[in-house]
C-alpha cells in the first residue's frame, strides 16, 4: 500500500503513484489556484482499506469530489431545490434554493477541469477552462434564451462583469491592503494591461449598437442596424478572444501562470482522480447545473414580486455574487497572502471571459435559434459597464497596489447596486427614455 505522505492517484480500482511529469507538467493558472483555495485535503486511510475495487474506487471519489470542498455543506441544497421543484414549493424557495445550490457546483467544475488538466497537458487544460470557467453564466444565459428571456441574459453577464471588475478586484485590493499595511503590494502590470485592454475592445462593440438608436432616423431603422452590428462585432469579439487564447496559452504563457505557493497555502496540487473518473463528474456536475439554472430562469419572476426586487437587481447583483462566490472567496484569500497577481487573474480573467466570449457567443447563439438579441444593454447599463472598465484600468495603472484603491472599486459597486436596487423594470417602455431623447433631438435639428 502507498504511504499517505507520497502524491497518488486513484485509477482503475488501484492505487497509482502520481509522478514528477504529473505533478509539475502543466502552469497553474490563476483561477485554478484561486479555486483551490477552498479545497480540503482527504484523509484516505480508511477508504483506502477496502479491499472491493470498484467500491474503494467509488467512495475514494465521492469523498474526493463531494467532501473535499469547504462548500460541501451547501451540497444539500440540491436535492432541496428538486424536491421543492417536484413538490409545488413557493417559486421563491425554489429560486433561493437553487442559486444555493449552483454555488458549490461551480466551484466543483473548476476542480474537475483542473484534475483533467493533469492528464491533458497545459494547452488542452487551458482550453477546457478557458470554456467550462464561467459555465454557470453560460448555461443560465442559454436556458434563459430558449425562453425568449433577453433581459435576464443581458442582465447575468453584465452583472458577472461588474462583479469581478468592481466587487471581487475592490474587495481583494482592500482587504489585501489592510492585511499588508507595512509592505507595498506589487502585482505584475503586463497582465492587467492585456485584459484592460480586451475589455476596453469589448465596451466598444457595446456603445455603437446603443449609439445607433441615437443616430438612426427612425426606430426601425435602428433596430435593424443593432442587431446587424451587434452580430458583426460578436464575430470580431470571439475572434479577438481566440487571439486572446494563443496569447496566453502559447506564445506568452509566462504572464499568466501563477506562481507556485506552498503545500499549505494550496492543498491538492497533484492529481487524485482518474481521467474518466472527473470526466464522468464533470458531465454530471453540468447536468446539475443545467437543471439548477432553469430552475433560477423560470423563478427569478416570481422571486422578483415576492421579495419586491427588480429583475434587474436579482439578475445583476444576486446572481454573480452567489454563482461566482467559491471564485470569489479564492480571489480575496490570496489578496490577503499577498499574492495579487492570481487575484487579478481570477477578476480580470473571469471578467474577460464573459465580456469576449460568453456575452458574443449568445448573440450568436440566439441568431441560430431565430432570437433576436443584440449588445444594446441600454443606457444605464453600458454606462455603468464603461464606468467600471474605465475605472479598474487607472486603477491598476501603475503596477502597485494599496486599500484605498479596492475601497474607490467597493464604493462603485456599491453605487451601481443602488442604482439596480431603486430601478424598477418596466418591461413595456424601458426604452423609453432613449425614444424621448431620440424625438428631441430630431426636433432639435428640425428647429
Amino acid at each position: 500500500m502507498a504511504s499517505q505522505t507520497e502524491p497518488w492517484l486513484m485509477e482503475n480500482g488501484s492505487l497509482k503513484r502520481l509522478t514528477k511529469e504529473h505533478r509539475h507538467g502543466h502552469g497553474r493558472t490563476a483561477h485554478n489556484m484561486s479555486s483551490s483555495s477552498l479545497r480540503k485535503k482527504s484523509d484516505l486511510t480508511l477508504v483506502s482499506k477496502i479491499q472491493l475495487g470498484c467500491l474503494r474506487k467509488f467512495l475514494i471519489n465521492l469523498q474526493e469530489v463531494i467532501l473535499g470542498t469547504k462548500l460541501s455543506i451547501l451540497f444539500p441544497a440540491i436535492p432541496l431545490a428538486i424536491v421543492a421543484q417536484s413538490f409545488g414549493f413557493g417559486r421563491p424557495w425554489i429560486f433561493a434554493l437553487s442559486l444555493l445550490g449552483l454555488t458549490p457546483l461551480a466551484e466543483r467544475v473548476s476542480f474537475l477541469t483542473e484534475q483533467i488538466a493533469y492528464f491533458t497537458g497545459p494547452t488542452v487544460g487551458g482550453l477546457l477552462n478557458a470554456t467550462c470557467g464561467n459555465a454557470t453564466e453560460l448555461i443560465i444565459a442559454i436556458l434563459a434564451l430558449t425562453q425568449r428571456k433577453i433581459d435576464v441574459v443581458k442582465y447575468s453577464l453584465l452583472g458577472s462583469v461588474l462583479s469581478n471588475l468592481l466587487l471581487v478586484l475592490g474587495t481583494s485590493l482592500f482587504c489585501g491592503g489592510i492585511a499588508n499595511l507595512r509592505r507595498e503590494q506589487n502585482y505584475d502590470r503586463r497582465q492587467a494591461d492585456v485584459n484592460s485592454l480586451m475589455l476596453m475592445l469589448s465596451l466598444l462593440c457595446h456603445l455603437l449598437p446603443l449609439l445607433f438608436g441615437y443616430a438612426a432616423s427612425s426606430t426601425a431603422t435602428a433596430a435593424a442596424s443593432t442587431l446587424h452590428l451587434s452580430r458583426a462585432s460578436s464575430i470580431v469579439m470571439l475572434s479577438a478572444y481566440i487571439a486572446y487564447l494563443v496569447f496566453q496559452l502559447w506564445t506568452h504563457r509566462q504572464l499568466f501562470e501563477a506562481e507556485e505557493v506552498e503545500d499549505d497555502d494550496v492543498p491538492g496540487e497533484e492529481a487524485v482522480i482518474g481521467f474518466w473518473s472527473a470526466f464522468a463528474w464533470l458531465v454530471g456536475m453540468t447536468l446539475l447545473i443545467a437543471l439548477l439554472s432553469e430552475y433560477v430562469v423560470n423563478t427569478i419572476e416570481e422571486a422578483s414580486s415576492t421579495w419586491g426586487l427588480s429583475v434587474s437587481f436579482l439578475s445583476i447583483i444576486l446572481l454573480p455574487i452567489v454563482g461566482n462566490a467559491a471564485e470569489h472567496a479564492g480571489a480575496i484569500i490570496f489578496a490577503f497572502k499577498n499574492k495579487l497577481d492570481i487575484s487579478l487573474g481570477v477578476a480580470l480573467g473571469s471578467a474577460t471571459q464573459i465580456a469576449l466570449f460568453v456575452i458574443p457567443l449568445c448573440v450568436i447563439v440566439a441568431w441560430t435559434m431565430g432570437v433576436d438579441m443584440d449588445l444594446n444593454f441600454n443606457l444605464m447599463e453600458t454606462g455603468s459597464l464603461g464606468l467600471a472598465i474605465i475605472a479598474t484600468a487607472f486603477t491598476l495603472q501603475d503596477g502597485t497596489s494599496h486599500y484605498i484603491k479596492g475601497l474607490v472599486l467597493l464604493l462603485c459597486y456599491i453605487i451601481i447596486a443602488a442604482c439596480f436596487f431603486v430601478s424598477k423594470t418596466q418591461e413595456d417602455g424601458k426604452n423609453a427614455p432613449n425614444l424621448e431623447l431620440q424625438s428631441s433631438n430630431q426636433a432639435i435639428f428640425k428647429a
